[in-house]
């Protein structure tokens, strides 16, 4: 099912870039006359930080290299024998270079301390607006690209636990987004979901707490191809409609957003959408909190550090 799946978007995608994509950061014409888009940023500058090393990959779908970066905690290089959990970290909208060297540092610290157990984490490139789909006309296929082949590419070149218990999806904004869709469309292969001040979480994007209705529409063509019905069709809250008995035997999964945060309100929906299909699922708000990743992880203290080390704790125990 997962090969299907794979084939299924790795053609899409091919035939996307076919009738005139573009993958490797060329602009692209929209409709209407409109400016062309900005060129896709596949590769992204280098970050130094603790434990952190810079990376590129060929990437068959997207036809260009693109970069990632990892973190490798202290025992990585001590034990040479030993294998160890990922993380995938999904960043939100913007990028999000800027903010790897301190999510590291916090990881590193954590480990340090031992909050969690040692783990790796893949700080991948989900573009400035990659949304984490396949978009419509083939020019970003954002989960062909991180889901088929950055993960096998990790397991084939790092020390890692490759299967499902061993891997834990965690994001904030898009990247919350994003972890919802892969953890829930992907429940063989990712257990373990922390889904972080999300969005877009709502039914149809036609509005957005954190952006003008222009924007919105420009989102909904650009990724959707300005179609409602496919953004409900790859939505966090369709896959969980369809993998709802699956979710709820094995997945671990949480929901984190602050009472400041201008997206509460459709997280809160979501939560009673999961409610209502009897997928068990942490709901934690957090008072005084904004739309801040930094802010959510220091109000989460340790709780944060608690589903990591029940995720990775050793069967059994």
């Amino acid at each position: 099912m997962n090969r299907r799946r794979y084939l299924l978007t790795l053609g899409a995608s091919l035939a996307g870039l076919a009738a005139g994509g573009t993958a490797q950061g060329r602009s692209t014409a929209r409709p209407g006359g409109t400016a062309p888009a900005p060129p896709l940023q596949w590769v992204t500058a280098a970050v130094k930080g603790p434990g952190l090393s810079f990376h590129t990959f060929q990437s068959r779908a997207a036809a260009t290299e693109v970069s990632f970066h990892i973190y490798t905690p202290p025992a990585y290089a001590a034990d040479p024998t030993r294998r160890f959990p990922v993380v995938y970290w999904l960043h939100g909208s913007g990028g999000g270079v800027s903010g790897i060297a301190r999510l590291s540092a916090l990881f590193d610290e954590a480990i340090a301390a031992g909050r969690a157990p040692p783990f790796l984490v893949v700080f991948v490139n989900g573009l400035r607006m990659g949304m984490y789909v396949d978009w419509a006309n083939g020019r970003a296929p954002l989960e062909t690209v991180i889901v088929h082949e950055l993960r096998p590419h990790i397991d084939a070149n790092w020390r890692t636990i490759a299967t499902r218990e061993g891997r834990l999806l965690d994001g904030f904004s898009m990247g919350g987004y994003g972890a919802a869709r892969f953890g829930f469309l992907y429940p063989e292969l990712f257990r373990n979901v922390s889904v972080m001040g999300a969005g877009p979480m709502q039914e149809t994007l036609d509005r957005t707490p954190r952006a003008s209705r222009v924007q919105a529409e420009d989102l909904l063509r650009d990724v959707y191809g300005g179609d409602q019905d496919r953004f409900r069709a790859v939505s966090p809250r369709r896959y969980a409609e369809q993998n709802a008995a699956t979710l709820a035997r094995g997945s671990r999964l949480r929901l984190v957003i602050g009472d400041q945060d201008e997206t509460l309100q459709n997280n809160r929906d979501f939560h009673a959408h999961l409610t209502r299909l009897g997928i068990p699922h942490d709901w934690i708000v957090l008072p005084g909190v904004g739309h801040d990743p930094i802010g959510v992880l220091t109000a989460l203290g340790d709780r944060h550090w608690a589903f990591y080390r029940a995720a990775f704790a050793p069967a059994g125990g």
